[in-house]
């Protein structure tokens, strides 16, 4: 420290980097020397008399004795590996004699001694290989995918003769030599890093490796896994056990103590086994006969420390003089004071504040005078060393290792070393010198009769209850003793292990194995674990770090909590508790709280924070004496030693600054400490602090108060059920506060650590501060429901509380110490005092424009609100609570509900009823959820989600008067002063508007929303009696989207409108017979359904049409029953008043009929056709349900009954029956089709000319069927009806335009489960088109494209009345109607469809022109636009405007199906024999074929190309001609338009003609003898089913405009050639 103050100011001002600033040290009597680097140290590691250190920038520089390069560097200036240049690495570790890398990729890098293959490499293990100059990659492979895959390591940890990895995937690796490795092997060195399969599945945190022993930091498993001791195979298999929902502090578990799983004692002859690589190069003999390397880190071998104890930082010595060097200094007893005060003189102390160092040194030295001791001639650690089996233990154990047992001589033995070992712990006193003797003789005595049983048994019984918990160590998988142990199951947790992503869990584990004679295990005895064992009693302490020394371990808990166990030989445990075996708590100072921690050879070094903000370290162990003393003993040939059992103060941790980390290893100690620039890191390290404080005070709360009255049953007794169920809700949201809390407080801590990655951005305050506020929010809630419920005040009348309050100590000092029940819960607020704080401090350390200043600055506004929010909530408690014990009685009671706060009331007679009696009492209270309003012994109660107040503003009447509006009453209240009415009104608007999610706190008089969302239960509504509504309000009436609920089961969902149900809305209505209810989902108007809807009954009838005035109107669809019923049927067309009335088609299903016609009042009257599944076709007219008069009927055969009926299918009176083959008789007729005929009449037979000529006559069909145009006339009127037109074309345009926006909108809105698609297209309908402009070419296609996307959906007018259409057209003519004598009636209504919808697309487009008009051109604006526009006349096609070019491409898509089917029956017989000619005819060869349809050979192709190669046509080829053309014929079957079968016709004949064209004259033209057969020939190969149905349906359909043009023409052609297929010749 001299030599680097005399350095040059500038030369210091290279070497100082702002933070990771690096110290080390030799004990603790050593002062600590910098390590000089020109970047900051981000982490450090030490190994038994070397270190490394990693800088930014992923730079390793090491230090020490290096002594697989006989090298030794001073720490003052480290040397930088080479070899890692151009690898940046993250990670450093430091092992006995070996070191370790991590890279940014994951990869391993290792150096050093390689005896025991602990740095990897080949397994030839030649002797050559005993040390690893350089870094070299270790490769962890995972050999079990397939393939391979390399490992992605993220931390390392090294011991003597060992290394483990931690991987991305929270794995374990080990290689190396011992039982230390935990793998399942008796091969040892292990050269290639193998997983610990026995911590396969589990999520391993954090891992350490001591000289021959490894700990493991695990998460617990989760509540179903209560056996963790199974392999993970035997867990996947079994049943997760019933675990019992218990708390933390009430844990419970079998006494299995005297189990031992795993535990071998290693014997003679394996501890005396030593392998030839491991000993040669370290196990150097001192005079005294004792080896040097029998420790990690003895300071018998020491290469940094001189004789005089200085820390040597200028002399590179040779190995062999460090190793033999006598480095043991001499000490004297002068106590730390005297150290104390000097440090206090130095005037360049960085502490905050010297009045709080003077404490707490004084403090601290008082009590580390008390705990230091001085021993005899006790190297270090090496008695404990020299007589542990651990130093001897061969890396290849014996076959009898698990078969092995204790003997007596070497337990007496091992018993005697420790007792002269622990005899080494002085202390001030004799008296504890007796007593640790005592007690060590019992000990071993204890040990001399239970030779292998678990020792936390003898001493520990007491805490085998409380320190089981989560899970069971691991059962051993190859050669030991299997036991079953029983199940200990893991406790329900409370806190939220999940809720705040990112932060670190608490629900943790440690897991041991390796040697363990030194008791360093913590299993309770001294036995070797071949495998990963569960620590037990250090389960549930939340256990947050582990670190392993030589021959001892150290595990930190949240609650800045201290256990260690193992060797004590130097006090190194922090504690004189016996036994050392297991976990025992260390001795920490009042005020401090350790929150890192370091275990070495034979000291621990612990970092924690006390008063101040600054940390301070303290240490325990080997320490050596100061400067004084040893000039006095240096000629003593005696060498003393000093030690400290309980951890003892460090004074010049004052001078390093904000540490953030601690480091041991060997006898050096090590720390990296921050600059604190621009007050940040003070401002984190104060928060961290605070957090620290703040939970280990939640902790006691919770174990000294909370828990003990949770369990007496005296106190829910106390309380009541209320009161109970309300402190129950506390306890939880405590729990959820201090998990949260606790977690928050080991994130900090971390965060600290990373000096790497230290981002103020990502600090949970700021990243989950959702998780934060909702946390505190419902704590703060719970506290304030159980004050104002009286629960405090119950809990006071308690004897427990007060006993349990006085063991308390407030966080604060500033605090009064006997604070009541109520402040204490309330503390918590304080906690977020301190975040404001801390975070303003850390928004000053930025500029105003960066990031990170925004983030801090908004965080903290967000933590102000919530404190102040918070602040008011508990002021409000109080005044409740107050309200309510000054105003108790039995009418009050039922108003005190724990949720409920008071605001103001009117007791002083400040606000009374408008118009009272003058002998009235009106008491009116305020509460932040109601407005009571107390008459006598009565009350009336007004939820104020539904209360409206504005103030009356009638000059007239001089009264400060506020008018209250709720759902079903409403009064005006009056003020006695313009103050009180202002202050009334402000109240209830500002009450209001916090009920209903406002802040409350910036309402304005009167300005309370007028529309709302709320629950309410109507009490005296006609309609609405006992209904509770839960929905939108405007003004005290129903209004908006909302669900009311009738206690008869009604249920109303959707739309109201001032009270009443408008608009769309789904309603549920019990039946009173039927168990199923009627639904309805639709349209409503003024409380009655009213407009298009959907209605079940609970019959089974299902409609779904239109309605008017809660009765079936218009045009709907009734579906009566269901198919397995005996009457099922299906009526589609028009209703009056709920009868059927005018068109309609009824489908009797179970009869197979369908009527197609009119009807009246229910019943069928008029015209109309009827079809069976017979085949039998009726037409004629119905009256009263009944066929009667002229009618026809065809059968199945074609036989047709033309004449008088009087009842259905009778025939009554004359008539004319035509047989199929033409014969006919002419009579009357009496009797039933089916069951025969009577009659009396003339049989005529026709000539033999009149047989010849039958096949063309047509079936006198149409006489008695509906007109086309006065079908489905209700849907037409629904659609104008929609566009908001009275009748058809009776309408503004402009309205129908707005009505079709509005729609749309409505329905994008109301609808949230549509598809993206379904999305745009309705976005897109949104926008209303020019329709007003003249239709020109230009903007035609624009109408096409639009009136394409309204047909897309239903919402849309024109899309629903093309959905309806659809409907309609398939019910008439699907199933029974698929008769071919239908095909005349579905033509016709299919060009009746086209008149009326073209009639709607001119309504909203009135620029379009009639059926078969011209659309004209723009004029031309220039004289050449004049004359291009003469050119286009005389050239150009003119457009023509057709409904059937216009909506024929989005009707016919939806109509072929059963119009197609239609052609197809009607053409069946012709269909069959063409199709037989076309099956005979394509057996020919091609040129067989031309040949016979006469087509001249100068047409015949001789080539044909097959993937691009050309091949010769023979006589044998077959469908090799005109290939082109037939698969562009064969495309007419998947068009549905009969302008798109057209196109295909003419691209067809196009197609033939370029094939045609190679073998002719360019000026060639088609003349019909040569283009007929040709094509022909096309047709036949192209084989088109149903070819007479396509023919036969472009016939009818056809435009117009187009007959008698070219493609006319070529249809022709195609209609000649069918008829040549069909009549052709085939023999």
């Amino acid at each position: 420290m001299e030599n680097q103050e005399e350095r040059p100011a500038d030369e210091r001002a290279v070497s100082a980097p702002e933070r990771g600033l690096l110290h080390v040290w030799c004990s603790a009597g050593c002062s600590p020397e910098r390590a000089l680097l020109s970047t900051p140290a981000l982490q450090v590691a030490l190994g038994e008399h070397h270190g490394l250190v990693l800088a930014q920038g992923g730079q390793v520089f090491s230090f020490g004795a290096l002594s697989w390069r006989n090298l030794s560097i001073p720490v003052s200036a480290p040397v930088l590996e080479l070899a890692l240049r151009g690898k940046t690495i993250v990670r450093v570790a430091a092992g006995g004699f070996h070191c370790g890398a991590i890279s940014e990729h994951g990869n391993v890098y290792m150096w050093g001694e390689n005896t025991a293959g602990q740095c990897g490499g080949s397994e030839r293990g030649s002797v050559t290989n005993v040390t690893v100059s350089e870094p070299s990659p270790v490769s962890v492979v995972d050999s079990e995918g397939i393939p391979p895959a390399a490992v992605r390591v993220v931390d390392l940890a090294c011991g003597r003769e060992h290394s483990l990895a931690l991987s991305a995937q929270n794995e374990l690796w080990a290689w190396g030599s011992g039982c230390q490795l935990g793998l399942v092997t008796q091969a040892f060195p292990v050269w290639k890093p193998q997983k610990v399969e026995h911590l396969a599945g589990r999520h391993v945190i954090q891992v350490a490796c001591g000289a021959y022993h490894s700990l493991a930091l695990v998460l617990s498993l989760p509540a179903q896994g209560c056996n963790a001791q199974s392999s993970p195979k035997t867990k996947e298999r079994a049943p997760p056990p019933h675990c019992l929902v218990v708390d933390r502090d009430e844990l419970f578990a079998a006494d299995d103590s005297h189990y031992c799983p795993l535990g071998v004692e290693l014997t003679e002859a394996m501890r005396s086994e030593t392998s030839p690589r491991r000993r040669a190069p370290r196990h150097r003999r001192h005079a005294a006969g004792m080896s040097s390397g029998s420790s990690p880190g003895s300071g018998a071998s020491s290469s940094s420390f001189s004789e005089d104890g200085k820390f040597n930082s200028k002399q590179n010595l040779p190995v062999e003089l460090m190793e033999n060097s006598d480095s043991h200094s001499q000490t004297d007893s002068s106590p730390t004071v005297r150290l104390v005060s000097g440090w206090r003189t130095n005037k360049n102390s960085t502490f905050p504040d010297e009045s709080e160092v003077q404490n707490l040194l004084e403090k601290l030295s008082d009590q580390s005078s008390e705990s230091q001791h001085t021993t005899g001639t006790l190297d270090s650690d090496s008695v404990s060393s020299h007589n542990s089996d651990d130093s001897c233990v061969s890396s290849t154990p014996s076959s009898d290792l698990l078969a092995s047992s204790y003997k007596d001589d070497s337990t007496s033995k091992r018993q005697s070393n420790n007792v002269g070992g622990l005899a080494a712990w002085r202390s001030s006193s004799p008296v504890c010198l007796e007593e640790v003797r005592l007690c060590l003789e019992k000990e071993r005595l204890s040990l001399q009769g239970q030779k292998s049983s678990s020792l936390t048994n003898i001493h520990q019984r007491w805490k085998t209850a409380a320190g089981r918990r989560r899970s069971l160590p691991g059962t051993p998988t190859h050669g030991s003793p299997r036991r079953r142990s029983p199940c200990v199951c893991r406790p329900f947790s409370v806190g939220p292990e999940e809720a705040g992503d990112g932060l670190p869990s608490l629900e943790t584990e440690v897991w041991s194995w390796g040697r363990g004679s030194e008791g360093q295990l913590g299993h309770g005895d001294q036995l070797a674990r071949l495998q990963p064992l569960c620590i037990k009693t250090l389960t549930g302490q939340e256990v947050i770090k582990v670190s392993a020394g030589s021959h001892h371990s150290l595990a930190l808990t949240a609650q800045c909590q201290v256990y260690s166990w193992g060797s004590n030989m130097c006090g190194q445990l922090g504690h004189i508790n016996s036994p050392v075996t297991v976990p025992q708590q260390a001795k920490q100072s009042d005020g401090l709280r350790v929150w890192d921690l370091s275990a070495g050879q034979s000291h621990s070094l612990f970092l924690a924070n006390g008063d101040c903000v600054q940390p301070v370290l303290l240490y325990c162990g080997q320490q050596r004496q100061t400067q004084q003393s040893r000039s006095t003993c240096q000629s003593s040939p005696t060498r003393v030693e000093s030690y400290t059992v309980r951890p003892s103060l460090l004074p010049f941790c004052i001078e390093m600054g904000y540490i953030s980390s601690v480091c041991s290893g060997g006898q050096m100690c090590a720390s990296l400490t921050d600059l604190n620039v621009k007050g940040f890191i003070a401002a984190i390290h104060e928060l961290a602090s605070s957090e620290r404080q703040f939970y280990c005070w939640l902790s006691s709360f919770r174990r000294i108060l909370l828990t003990p009255l949770r369990k007496r049953e005296s106190v829910c007794l106390a309380l009541g059920e209320p009161c109970t169920q309300l402190f129950f809700s506390l306890w939880e949201s405590f729990v959820h506060l201090s998990s949260l809390v606790g977690r928050h407080a080991t994130s900090l801590s971390y965060f600290l650590h990373d000096a790497q990655g230290r981002d103020v951005t990502s600090l949970p305050l700021l990243t989950h501060a959702d998780h934060f506020q909702n946390t505190y929010r419902r704590f703060c809630s719970a506290v304030g429901d159980f004050q104002v419920m009286g629960g405090f005040q119950l809990l006071q009348k308690h004897s427990l509380q007060q006993t349990l309050l006085s063991q308390l100590n407030v966080p604060d000092p500033s605090v009064s110490g006997d604070g009541d029940l109520v402040s204490m819960f309330y503390w918590p607020l304080q906690q977020l005092h301190q975040y404001n704080r801390v975070l303003l401090k850390l928004t000053a350390c930025y500029d105003v424009l960066t990031v990170e200043y925004q983030t801090l600055h908004h965080s903290f506004s967000l933590y102000e609100t919530l404190s102040l929010s918070l602040l008011r909530k508990k002021k409000e408690a109080e005044n409740t609570f107050i309200f309510w014990k000054s105003h108790s009685g039995k009418y009050t009671e039922s108003l005190r509900v724990p949720h409920r706060r008071v605001v103001c009331e009117s007791s002083n007679r400040s606000l009374t009823l408008q118009n009272a009696g003058r002998f009235s009492s009106h008491w009116f209270i305020l509460f932040s959820d109601v407005l009571v309003h107390t008459q006598f012994s009565t009350h009336r109660v007004y939820p104020l989600t539904c209360l409206w107040a504005k103030p009356v503003t009638d000059d007239s009447s001089e009264l400060y008067a506020i008018k209250i509006t709720c759902p079903e009453e409403s009064f005006t209240l009056v003020a006695s002063t313009p103050q009180e009415k202002n202050k009334w009104l402000r109240a209830l608007n500002q009450a209001v508007d916090q009920v209903l999610g406002g802040g409350g706190q910036g309402s304005s008089p009167g300005v309370a929303a007028m529309s709302r969302t709320a629950t309410y239960t109507f009490t005296a509504d006609e309609r609405f009696r006992d209904a509770q509504y839960s929905g939108g309000w405007l003004a005290g009436r129903v209004h908006g989207r909302g669900t009311m609920k009738w206690p008869d089961g009604r249920m109303y969902k959707g739309n109201f409108k001032n009270g009443l149900e408008d608009g769309y809305g789904e309603c549920v209505m019990p039946h009173k017979v039927q168990d199923k209810p009627d639904t309805y989902q639709g349209q409503w108007r003024e409380g009655r359904i009213h407009g298009f809807g959907k209605y079940k009954y609970a019959s089974g009838e299902v409609y779904e049409g239109c309605f008017c005035n809660g009765q079936r109107h218009g045009y709907g669809m009734l579906s009566s029953g269901k198919l397995d019923r005996s009457s099922s049927s299906v009526f589609i067309g028009h209703w009056v008043h709920d009868k059927k009335a005018a068109y309609g088609v009824y489908d009797d299903i179970t009869r197979g009929e369908k009527y197609i016609g009119m009807w009246l009042d229910d019943q069928r009257h008029g015209s109309a056709v009827v079809v069976t599944q017979y085949g039998v076709y009726y037409e004629g007219t119905f009256r009263d349900n009944k066929m009667a008069g002229p009618g026809l009927l065809v059968s199945e055969d074609d036989t047709v009954f033309h004449g008088e009926f009087s009842d259905d299918w009778t025939v009554s009176g004359k008539g004319v029956l035509t047989l199929t083959n033409g014969d006919s008789l002419d009579g009357l007729f009496t009797g039933e089709w089916r069951t025969g005929l009577k009659v009396v009449g003339t049989y005529t037979k026709p000539a033999a000319d009149e047989c010849d000529n039958k096949g063309g006559d047509v079936l006198p069909l149409g006489q008695y069927v509906v007109p086309a145009g006065q079908r489905w006339i209700c849907v037409f009127d629904e659609c104008w009806s929609r566009l908001g037109c009275d009748a058809a074309g009776r309408g503004e345009r402009t309205t129908a335009w707005e009505n079709i926006a509005i729609t749309i909108a409505t329905a994008r809105r109301q609808s949230p489960d549509l598809s993206k698609s379904q999305s745009k297209v309705l976005e897109s309908l949104e926008f209303i088109p020019q329709y007003g402009e003249p239709v020109t070419t230009a903007n035609y296609d624009n109408i096409r494209r639009y009136l394409t996307k309204a047909c897309e959906t239903p919402h849309h007018p024109l899309g629903w009345l093309l959905e309806t259409l659809v409907t309609a057209y398939r019910m008439t003519y699907v199933g029974v109607g698929s008769n071919c004598r239908l095909l005349q009636q579905a033509v016709q209504e299919l060009q009746a469809y086209l008149t009326h919808f073209y009639s709607i697309i001119r309504f909203l487009f009135p620029g379009l022109p009639e059926d078969g008009g011209v659309i004209p051109d723009p004029p031309p604006s220039t004289p050449s636009e004049t004359r291009r526009s003469s050119y286009r006349l005389e050239y150009e096609v003119v457009v023509v405007v057709s409904c059937s070019s216009l909506l024929f491409p989005v009707l016919l898509p939806r109509l072929y199906p059963p119009l197609f089917t239609l052609y197809c029956l009607q053409k069946e017989q012709e269909e069959a024999q063409y199709w037989e000619h076309v099956l005979r005819l394509n057996k020919q060869p091609d040129q067989s074929l031309l040949s016979f349809l006469g087509v001249q050979e100068k047409f015949w192709p001789h080539w044909m190309s097959i993937l691009g190669e050309k091949k010769q046509i023979v006589s044998s080829s077959k469908d090799a001609c005109f290939v082109s053309a037939v698969e562009t014929l064969q495309q007419i079957s998947t068009t549905f338009t009969p302008s798109d079968k057209l196109v295909v016709i003419q691209k067809t004949f196009e197609e033939l003609t370029l094939e045609v064209k190679p073998f002719l004259d360019g000026d060639f033209l088609w003349c019909m003898d040569d283009l007929f057969p040709l094509f022909l020939y096309v047709v036949l190969r192209a084989r088109i089913r149903n070819l007479g149905a396509e023919v036969s349906l472009i016939e009818d359909l056809m435009d117009p405009n187009i007959q008698h043009g070219e493609m006319g023409l070529m249809f022709t052609t195609l209609k000649a050639c069918y008829i040549q297929i069909q009549h052709e010749s085939t023999t």
